[in-house]
C-alpha cells in the first residue's frame, strides 16, 4: 500500500493543489445545506425576513416600538432612522451596521409585545381564541397602543405569558425565549406588508439567496472539474512513470529474471497492475482525500447545530466502521489469490495461442479449451466472492443510509412540534449527516479496491527491486584497453563451468576451447547436451559459474554489455523479427548501416531473392512476431540482421535448420566469404552444417568429448560417429571424408 503513496508523493505540488481545491470543493458542498435550510426558513416561511430590525419602518409603528423600550434604545433607535419621507417612511441608515447587533437587542422585545397585541386584537376581531395577524390588525394594535398599560408593565405582563416557570420578569429584554423571536420577525414582516414591499422583500432574499448558491454550485464544479482534471494527469504520470521503469527494469534482465517472473507475468505486472495502479491514484485524489474533509466538515457543522440528534451521527460512524471492518477480513485474502489467478490465466491464454498449430494438427482442442476452462473458473470463482463481498455491502450501506433518515425524521419531527428545531433545519441535518454517511461509504468503496492496488503496487515493486544478475563493472573494475577501435574477435573459453539457478549440477563443465578469427568452430552434439546454453554465455545472457570466458583477452565481465554485444552478430535457433518493414529489421543493429551494407547482407543470406519478387522490396511490411513471412524467409531475414552489423564474432545458434540444403549450401558459401577475417562460432543439428568447420567441438552431457575435423572426428569420436551414422549413409560419409580431405567447397 504504501508503494501507491510513494509513487503518489513524487507529484507533491499537484497533489497540495488538489487538496486545495478539495477545500474549496468541500466547503461549497457543506455550505449549500445551509443555503437550503435559510430558503425555507427565512425565504418561506419568514417571507425572506432575517431580521427584528426593519430596514423601513412607518413613523407611526415605530413610536409605537418607542413608547415599548427603555428610553435609552429609543434614543438609539431615533439616532439611525431618518426623518419620514413623503410616505411616511422612516429608513435605516446606510452605515447603521456598526450598531445592528445592539439595535436588534433594542427591537427584539417591543417587536413581540406589538405583535402579540397585534394577534390578540385579530382573535378579537375573527372571534376566535388565536388567530395570525394582517396588516390593519398591525395598524390597530399601534393605534391602540398606550391606552392600556404603562410601558414598563405591558413589558412585564406579556414576558409573564412568554417566559418559561421560574424565570425572573425583570429580565425581559435580555432572557427573553428563543421561540419567541420567531414573532419579532412576523412583526417586522406585517410592517412589510402594511408598506407594501412584503412582495419585494422575499423576492430580494429568495434570489440573493439563490445567487450565492447558484455562484457555490458553479464553484464547487470548477473545483470538481480541476480535481479531475489535475488527478488524471497524476494517475498518467504515475502510469507512465511505471510502465517506463519497469520497461527499462526488464530490459536489461537476464534470462535468469526472466524466467524467474515468466515473461505471462512481466506482461500482466506491465499491463493490469499499473493500470490498478493508475485506477487507484485517481480515487485516492478525488475521494480518499475528499471525503475525510466532507466528513469531517460534516460532523462540525452538525455539532453548531443546536440540536439533540448528534447521537444517529455517531450510531452511524460505528456501524459504518463495524461493517468496514468485517468486509476488509473477508475479501482482502483474496485480493492476493486473484492477481495470481490472473496471471495464471494470462500465461495459459499465452501458450494455446502461441502453440494454436500444433494444437490442431495434434486435436488437443477441446483438452486445451478445458484446461483455459479451469483457469477462467478458478479466477471467476474468486472475482465472485469479491463481488458479492461488494454486493451484500451496498444494501447494508443503503439499510445504515435509510435507518439513520428515519431517526433524523423521527426524532426531529418531535423536536419540531416542541419548538426546538425549524423545517430548514431539519433538512440541512439530514442534508450534513448524508454527507458523513456518504463519506464513509466513499471510503468503505476505496477500502475494497485499495487491498488489490496494493498487491498490484507491491508486484511492480518487486520487479524494480530486483537486480539483474548480470550487471556491468563499476568503472573502477573494467578491464583497459576497452576503448580500442579494432578488435580482433578471438573468443576463448577456460575452464567454464555453468549451472542454472537454484539447479543442483552443472550443465556445462570444464569447457576450454579457442575460437579464432577467419576460423570457423562448430558445435554439435545430442539434444540436451548445453550447446545453445554455451553460445547464450559469450553475449551474457548468463554468467559462467565457474571459469572464464574472454574476448581478445578481456574477460566478458569486466567489460561493459554494450561493448561486448557490439562486437557481435547473433541469430536465434527462432528466428525473430519486429513489426515494421523489412529495412528496419535488416538495419536493427545500428541506423547508420548503409544500403549498400543491407542489400549484400541480404544477398548473402540468400534473401535477396523473395524481397526483390515483393512490390514494395525492402519497405515491405512485416507483422508483428514476422507471421506474414515464412520460417525460411524469417530465418534469412534473421542471419541478414547479423550480417549488415559486420561484427568481429558471429554466433548461429542452429540458425540454419529451417533452409533447404541447397539454400544451406549457398548461404555458407557466401558467408565463409564475407566472415573471412571474423569468428564465426556455429551451433548445429545437422553434419552438414559443420562439414567444413575449422574446428568441431562435440558435447555431450555439458562436457567437450571431441575436437577436431570432421575426418579427424569420424576416426577418434564415437559420439561424432553415431551423429553422423544417424544423418549420413555411408556413401555420404565416404564422399564427405574425401571431401574434407580436399578442402573446403
Amino acid at each position: 500500500m504504501l508503494n501507491i503513496f510513494r509513487h503518489l508523493f513524487r507529484h507533491w505540488a499537484t497533489i497540495l493543489a488538489v487538496v486545495a481545491l478539495l477545500l474549496v470543493q468541500a466547503s461549497c458542498d457543506l455550505a449549500l445545506p445551509g443555503y437550503t435550510s435559510d430558503i425555507v426558513d427565512v425565504g418561506i416561511q419568514q417571507g425572506g425576513v432575517d431580521s427584528a430590525l426593519p430596514d423601513t419602518v412607518r413613523a407611526g409603528t415605530l413610536e409605537a416600538l418607542e413608547a415599548l423600550m427603555r428610553p435609552e434604545d429609543a434614543a438609539l433607535a431615533e439616532q439611525w432612522y431618518g426623518a419620514p419621507d413623503e410616505n411616511g417612511l422612516r429608513t435605516l441608515a446606510p452605515d447603521a451596521e456598526a450598531a445592528r447587533a445592539e439595535l436588534e437587542q433594542a427591537f427584539t422585545l417591543p417587536d413581540v409585545l406589538l405583535y402579540q397585541a397585534a394577534a390578540a386584537l385579530a382573535a378579537d376581531r375573527q372571534g376566535v381564541e388565536s388567530a395570525l395577524p394582517e396588516a390593519q390588525d398591525l395598524d390597530a394594535a399601534v393605534a391602540a397602543l398606550g391606552q392600556t398599560l404603562g410601558r414598563a408593565e405591558q413589558v412585564t405582563v406579556t414576558y409573564a405569558t412568554l417566559a418559561p416557570d421560574g424565570a425572573d420578569p425583570d429580565a425581559a429584554e435580555t432572557s427573553l425565549p428563543s421561540q419567541a423571536f420567531s414573532q419579532a420577525i412576523q412583526l417586522v414582516r406585517l410592517e412589510y406588508e402594511a408598506q407594501g414591499v412584503a412582495g419585494d422583500v422575499q423576492m430580494r432574499y429568495l434570489l440573493a439567496t439563490g445567487g450565492g448558491m447558484l455562484l457555490i454550485a458553479l464553484l464547487m464544479a470548477a473545483a470538481a472539474i480541476s480535481v479531475g482534471f489535475l488527478a488524471a494527469r497524476v494517475s498518467a504520470a504515475i502510469g507512465r512513470d511505471l510502465r517506463r521503469q519497469v520497461f527499462g527494469t526488464v530490459i536489461h534482465f537476464s534470462n535468469t529474471e526472466t524466467d524467474r517472473f515468466s515473461t505471462a507475468s512481466l506482461i500482466t505486472r506491465t499491463t493490469n497492475d499499473i493500470q490498478q495502479v493508475q485506477m487507484t491514484a485517481v480515487m485516492l485524489l478525488r475521494i480518499v482525500i475528499y471525503a475525510p474533509i466532507l466528513g469531517i466538515g460534516g460532523i462540525i457543522r452538525v455539532s453548531r447545530t443546536d440540536t439533540s440528534l448528534s447521537w444517529i451521527i455517531v450510531l452511524a460512524v460505528v456501524l459504518l466502521m463495524v461493517l468496514v471492518f468485517v468486509l476488509m477480513q473477508v475479501a482482502l485474502p483474496k485480493f492476493k489469490i486473484m492477481q495470481k489467478l490472473v496471471d495464471r490465466l494470462n500465461l495459459v491464454s499465452r501458450e494455446i495461442l502461441t502453440g494454436i498449430m500444433p494444437i490442431r494438427a495434434f486435436s488437443r482442442e477441446q483438452f486445451e479449451e478445458q484446461r483455459f476452462d479451469a483457469a477462467n473458473r478458478d479466477l471467476m470463482r474468486t472475482q465472485l466472492f469479491t463481488n458479492r463481498t461488494m454486493t451484500f455491502m451496498m444494501p447494508a450501506m443503503t439499510l445504515i443510509m435509510n435507518g439513520v433518515s428515519l431517526l433524523i425524521i423521527w426524532f426531529g419531527g418531535h423536536a419540531m412540534v416542541d419548538g426546538g428545531m425549524q423545517v430548514g433545519d431539519l433538512i440541512a441535518f439530514i442534508t450534513y449527516t448524508m454527507q458523513i454517511v456518504m463519506s464513509f461509504l466513499m471510503l468503505t468503496v476505496i477500502s475494497i479496491m485499495l487491498p488489490r492496488a496494493g498487491v498490484a503496487a507491491d508486484r511492480i515493486e518487486e520487479v524494480l527491486r530486483t537486480e539483474p544478475v548480470i550487471e556491468d563493472p563499476a568503472p573502477a573494475r573494467q578491464a583497459d584497453g576497452l576503448d580500442r577501435k579494432q578488435w580482433q574477435g578471438v573468443v576463448r573459453f577456460d575452464h567454464v563451468d555453468f549451472r542454472f539457478p537454484g539447479a543442483d549440477t552443472n550443465v556445462l563443465e570444464d569447457i576450454t576451447f579457442t575460437a579464432e578469427p577467419g576460423k570457423t568452430t562448430a558445435i554439435i552434439g545430442s539434444t540436451g547436451c548445453g550447446k545453445s546454453t554455451l553460445l547464450n554465455l559469450i553475449p551474457r545472457f548468463y554468467d559462467v559459474s565457474g571459469g572464464s570466458i574472454t574476448l581478445d583477452g578481456v574477460d566478458l565481465r569486466a567489460m561493459p554489455q554494450e561493448t561486448l554485444r557490439a562486437q557481435l552478430g547473433y541469430v536465434p535457433q527462432k528466428g525473430v523479427l519486429f513489426s515494421g518493414t523489412i529495412e528496419s529489421n535488416l538495419k536493427f543493429g545500428g541506423d547508420a548501416i548503409p544500403d549498400a551494407a543491407m542489400e549484400q547482407a541480404a544477398a548473402i543470406a540468400q534473401a535477396a531473392g523473395f524481397i526483390a519478387a515483393k512490390p514494395q522490396g525492402y519497405q515491405s511490411p512485416i507483422a508483428q512476431g514476422g507471421t506474414n513471412v515464412s520460417g525460411g524467409q524469417k530465418q534469412r531475414l534473421s542471419i541478414a540482421r547479423a550480417i549488415a552489423k559486420s561484427p568481429r564474432v558471429y554466433l548461429f545458434d542452429d540458425s540454419f535448420s529451417a533452409l533447404d540444403y541447397k539454400t544451406d549450401a549457398a548461404l555458407r558459401r557466401a558467408l565463409a566469404e564475407k566472415t573471412g577475417d571474423a569468428t564465426v562460432i556455429i551451433v548445429a543439428q545437422r553434419i552438414s552444417t559443420v562439414l567444413h568447420a575449422d574446428q568441431i567441438l562435440v558435447l555431450d552431457e555439458g562436457r567437450i568429448v571431441g575436437r577436431g575435423r570432421h575426418a579427424e572426428l569420424l576416426a577418434s569420436c564415437p559420439e561424432y560417429r553415431e551423429i553422423a551414422k544417424s544423418q549420413l549413409s555411408e556413401r555420404d560419409l565416404a564422399m564427405a571424408e574425401t571431401s574434407t580431405k580436399g578442402g573446403d567447397v
